[in-house]
This record gives structure tokens, sequence and C-alpha cells, in this order.
């Protein structure tokens, strides 16, 4: 028994468990060791360094931006819309999770770029978007976009349409259900799947090579900076991978950070629903 309950782990699976965390555990705690902790401040504190740092956080949040602007609308279409090729628009919206990057970044390449679908008529417009910051963006977007909505229209499955369904015979337009009582109630799933978004761009290498390229301040982010730093300083690659990983470790760790009970996600459901009466539609 635990304090959640019963939890019937055979000895077997615990041994399994421990040798998939050693798997895991093992090269972080190798690459620990490599690191030449006399010049860790210095490698990592150089302008080089600061300024891919700097390009990540910023492309990063930019894209979880982005992610949540056409994620959350894709979750809620999947989860609760009924329409022909549903499972076919999910597996296209899902596709990115299992293509390798660089063929993201070939297909973006092909679409934004200056002979691309979509490129030449951006470049009449004056708007060149490959091998810019735009780009990076665009990149970590495409890759990042379906851990928002995994997380997010499992959230709205979990959840269920009864309470939009109460509120809706209240008299609540739909909008004002989904602002007042769909979005509440899936927030800790939005929260997550946000996070999880975020990290994905920050760790993301390929698509944004083939795309952005690797310039300086404006498409080199930390991996890239890695990625050039391992062909001629091993320590300094180092020391960026472990910069890195830390800063990867904080961000995941904060998507399973004070996720509400469901009792309280009810309550305050409850509560928008008495909110998204028809005084409020």
């Amino acid at each position: 028994m635990t304090r959640h309950g019963y939890s019937g782990i055979p000895r077997w699976v615990l041994g399994l468990a421990a040798a998939g965390a050693l798997f895991v555990l093992l090269p972080l705690a190798a690459m620990v060791a490599r690191v030449n902790w006399a010049q860790f401040i210095p490698l990592v504190s150089s302008e080089a360094s600061l300024t891919a740092l700097g390009l990540s956080l910023r492309t990063a949040a930019a894209s979880t931006v982005l992610c949540v602007v056409l994620g959350v609308p894709l979750a809620l279409v999947l989860a609760r819309g009924e329409f022909r090729g549903q499972r076919l628009l999910r597996s296209f919206v899902l596709l990115p999770l299992v293509l390798p990057p660089v063929v993201g970044g070939i297909a973006l390449l092909y679409t934004f770029g200056r002979q691309g679908l979509l490129g030449r008529s951006l470049e009449v417009a004056g708007l060149q978007i490959a091998f810019s910051t735009t780009a990076v963006v665009l990149a970590q977007t495409f890759v990042a976009l379906p851990f928002l909505v995994v997380s997010l229209e499992g959230a709205l499955r979990s959840a269920g349409s009864r309470y939009e369904a109460v509120a809706a015979t209240l008299g609540a337009r739909p909008t004002t259900v989904l602002r007042r009582v769909t979005l509440p109630l899936v927030l800790p799933g939005l929260a997550s799947g946000a996070v999880l978004s975020f990290a994905r761009s920050l760790g993301e290498f390929g698509a944004t090579l083939t795309f952005a390229g690797s310039l300086q301040g404006v498409t080199r982010t930390l991996p890239l900076e890695i990625y050039l730093q391992r062909e001629t300083d091993a320590d300094d690659a180092v020391a960026l991978s472990l910069l890195l990983v830390v800063v990867a470790v904080v961000v995941v760790g904060l998507s399973y950070r004070g996720a509400s009970p469901a009792g309280r996600a009810g309550g305050r459901t409850a509560g928008s629903l008495a909110a998204a009466g028809p005084g409020r539609a």
C-alpha cells in the first residue's frame, strides 16, 4: 500500500523501471563528470554563449505563443468535433512527432523559402522568412505544436463535455462557454502542453539548421552553438550542453508543478457555470 492506495507493482517491473531510469541518468552523469568546472562559468558566460541562449529563450517563447494560438483551436476541433477526415487531420497534426526534424526543415524551406510555395509571394511583398529569426520561430513551432495539441486534446477528452452542455442549456453562447467553462476546466493541461512546447522549442536543432541556417545573433540558437563548439572546443560544448539540460529540467519540472486536483477543478467549473448563465451570455 502507498499513500495514494494500492500500487500492485511487481518487483520485476521495479527492476525494469530502475534500468530505464539508469539508461537516462547515466549519460547525463557522464556529461557532468566531463565538465571542466574550473572554466564552467567563463565558458557559459562568453558573449557567443549568452547571445545564443538569449536567442533560444526569445524564439522559444515566441513559438510557444504561436503554439497556443494555433494549438488550442486544433485540440478543440479534434476533441469536440465530429467530421469526415478527422483521423487524417490528427495524423497530419501529430506527424512532426515522428518526422526527422531535418525533413520538417526541408518542408518549411520549400514552403517559405525564396523559391517555395509561398516564398515568392512573400518576397514580392517584401518579406523574406528563410534564414531569419522568424524562420527559427516557425521551425520551432512546427516541431513543438503537436506537444500542445496532444496534451490539450487529452485533457479535453478526460474532462468530458457535460459542463459545457449545462452552460449551453443555461443560455451561454459557444464563445462564452469556451472562455468561462472549457478553458478553466483544462487549464492545467493547457499549461503543461505550453511548457512542454517551450522545452521542445528550446532544444530544436535539425529543422532550425535546415530552414534558418546558423547566423550568429540571428538564427544561431543554443543547440546550434553547441554543435559548432563541439568541432572546435569540446569543453565549451559540454558546458553549454549542461546549461541546456539544466534549463530544460527546470522548464519540464514546472509543467508538473502544482497540477490542480480534480476537486478544485470541479469547484472552479461550478463557479464558471454560474457565471456563464443567461446574465453573462
